[in-house]
């Protein structure tokens, strides 16, 4: 939980995250789009590296379950809030998603891994 507040707080950079308006609906939309933007960059995130995953098995890399329980979708050096964004592809429709990795993680279930410790990005 740590993680994600802190992630929302990075993406929330406006105004120091200080939320300004007192009017309480114009509160609740500011954190409302705050959380829909962080959970929306998480999930981008989480595409991004289910990709590079899969990438690396065509490549003939062995995936380990443990490398895979080390990564997070809080990740932030990719992230350009101040650039410039191109809106040209809004209305290309996605390809489907398969959500399906092709990693066994019945071992990490099987030694009852906590995720102590696993809150650090790779």
């Amino acid at each position: 939980m740590e993680a994600f507040n802190g992630f929302s707080q990075w993406i929330g950079f406006g105004n120091g995250g200080v939320i300004t308006d007192n009017d309480p609906v114009e509160q609740e939309k500011t954190a409302k789009f705050n959380a829909q933007l962080t959970n929306a960059v998480i999930f981008h995130n989480a595409l991004d590296i289910a990709e590079i995953v899969r990438q690396l098995q065509e490549e003939g890399y062995a995936i380990d379950p443990k490398d895979l329980a080390h990564i997070s979708p809080y990740l932030t050096e990719h992230i350009k809030r101040f650039g410039e964004y191109s809106t040209h592809e809004l209305g290309i429709q996605p390809e489907a998603y398969d959500p399906k990795l092709n990693v066994d993680f019945t071992r990490l279930r099987e030694e009852n891994l906590t995720s102590e410790g696993f809150g650090q990005a790779a």
